[in-house]
C-alpha cells in the first residue's frame, strides 16, 4: 500500500506526465489563437517537450513563456513564411485539380512532392529553432538538411504526426467525438513529446558534449550540411 502512494510510483509518474502534457497543450493552443503567434507557440511547446524527453526538470508554464519570448521574432518570421507557402501550395493544388490530361498528372505529382517536402520541413523547423541559435535562413537550411539526413527518424515522426488523422475514419461517432476531445485536450503536445524522443537523438549529433546541458546551442552559419 505504501508503495502505491509513493510519488515515485510509475502510476503517479505517468499521471504527472499526462497533466504536464495537458497544461502544455492548452498553453500552445491558446497562444496559437492569434495565428501570427503560432510559430512562437509551437517553438515553445517543442522547447518544453525536448526537455521532457530528456527527463530534465522544468516548470511547464515558465519554460514555455521563456522560449516564447526568446524566439518570438524569428518564430513569427518563420511562421509567416510557412503559412504563405502552405496557402500557395493549397491554391496551386486546387488549380491543378481543375486541369485534365498529361499536364494535370505532371503538375499534380510535382505539387504533391512539394507538399511532402513542406511536411518534412514543418516537422523540424520549430524544434530546430527551439534548440539552436541561428539566422532564419540557416534555420530553414539546417532543418531541411536534418530532415533528409535522418530520413528513418523523419518518417517515424511523420507517421506519429499523421496518426491523429485516423480519428476521422472511425465509424463510431461517439468514439470519434471522445477521441477528438482528447486530442484537443492533449493531442498536439503528445505528438510533439513523442517526436521529441527522436529529435533529442538527432540533435545530439550537432551538440558538442561540453554544451549538452545548455538551453540553446549554435549550428553552423553557412548553408553547408550541419556537422
Amino acid at each position: 500500500m505504501n508503495r502505491f502512494f509513493n510519488m515515485d510510483n510509475k502510476f503517479f509518474v505517468f499521471m504527472g506526465r499526462v497533466a504536464d502534457l495537458i497544461i502544455l497543450n492548452l498553453l500552445c493552443l491558446i497562444c496559437c489563437i492569434p495565428i501570427v503567434t503560432a510559430g512562437a507557440s509551437i517553438t515553445a511547446m517543442y522547447y518544453v517537450t525536448l526537455k521532457m524527453a530528456r527527463d530534465e526538470e522544468s516548470y511547464i508554464v515558465r519554460s514555455f513563456f521563456k522560449s516564447f519570448k526568446e524566439n518570438f521574432k524569428q518564430a513569427t518570421i518563420i511562421n509567416v513564411i510557412m503559412l504563405a507557402t502552405a496557402v500557395m501550395l493549397f491554391l496551386d493544388l486546387n488549380i491543378v485539380n481543375n486541369m485534365e490530361g498529361t499536364m494535370y498528372k505532371v503538375l499534380f505529382c510535382i505539387f504533391i512532392a512539394f507538399t511532402f517536402l513542406y511536411a518534412l520541413l514543418f516537422l523540424y523547423i520549430y524544434p530546430v529553432l527551439s534548440k539552436f541559435y541561428n539566422t532564419v535562413k540557416n534555420t530553414f537550411v539546417n532543418a531541411f538538411l536534418m530532415a533528409i539526413r535522418h530520413l528513418p527518424y523523419t518518417f517515424l515522426m511523420l507517421v506519429i504526426s499523421l496518426i491523429p488523422v485516423a480519428i476521422l475514419f472511425i465509424p463510431s461517432f461517439q468514439v470519434q467525438s471522445i477521441l477528438i476531445m482528447l486530442f484537443i485536450l492533449m493531442g498536439f503536445a503528445t505528438v510533439a513529446y513523442f517526436n521529441s524522443k527522436f529529435l533529442v537523438k538527432i540533435f545530439d549529433n550537432y551538440v558538442p558534449k561540453e554544451e549538452d546541458d545548455s538551453d540553446k546551442d549554435a549550428l553552423p552559419d553557412s548553408g553547408d550540411t550541419p556537422v
